[in-house]
């Protein structure tokens, strides 16, 4: 990245895409930032840029380069970045490119053997944050891949009922959703996703917790 660019960058601000970092403490914490990125539309990750967009630079470019390599092991599947070290007002600044994976939905592995898959939590960009993505919306990240299974849809009685509901209230959650219509949690689950594939509804997350709007 030339240096002009990298300004232009940083006086755009944080945003879905952007993400400044004075600096790491853990390669945990850069693992949550890169799994949001590539969990949804790709971005960069800047070490060395304050949240107000002053560039304060790096300490130890080794230091944390490591803690980079770190948080590459910590993410499964491995996703696809570029790092360079970026001089600008005499000051290094670290850039990471993590593109839109192709590969969704990406985790955060810990280091316990008997960790079970589900229990690794995914991440996704909001706004301008990393968030814990909800169990749904894991879901609908792995319905993205190129070798997820072809959609089929049916409007029926009960999503036509789904459709009255959200009419009336503006949100469903998926057991509201399963009450409603009195199906399993998992069955409700699953017609939910298929709409927002469909692009008919909207998803989205708070504090780990998924609901759903009409789009």
């Amino acid at each position: 990245m030339k240096r002009h660019e990298l300004r232009d960058l940083i006086s755009g601000g944080e945003s879905s895409t952007v993400e400044f970092k004075r600096k790491f403490t853990s390669g945990d914490k850069i693992a949550r930032e890169l799994i949001a990125f590539a969990n949804t539309s790709g971005g960069f990750l800047l070490i060395g840029v304050d949240d107000d967009g002053k560039i304060v630079g790096v300490d130890s470019e080794k230091h944390e380069l490591a803690l980079v390599a770190v948080a590459a092991s910590l993410i499964e599947p491995p996703i696809e970045m570029t790092t360079e070290i970026v001089e600008i007002e005499w000051k290094d600044v670290i850039v990471i490119r993590v593109p839109n994976s192709a590969h969704k939905p990406h985790r955060l592995r810990s280091e316990s053997d008997d960790e079970r898959l589900h229990d690794r939590k995914a991440f996704i960009r909001q706004g301008e944050s990393s968030v814990a993505a909800g169990r749904e919306m894991v879901r609908f990240l792995a319905a993205q891949r190129a070798d997820a299974p072809p959609m089929t849809l049916s409007i029926g009685d009960r999503e036509r009922r789904l459709f009255l509901y959200l009419e009336r209230h503006g949100r469903v959650s998926v057991s509201d959703f399963a009450k409603l219509v009195n199906i399993s949690r998992r069955r409700a689950s699953q017609i939910l996703v298929k709409l927002v594939r469909a692009g008919i509804l909207h998803i989205h997350t708070d504090g780990g917790h998924d609901h759903f709007t009409l789009v």
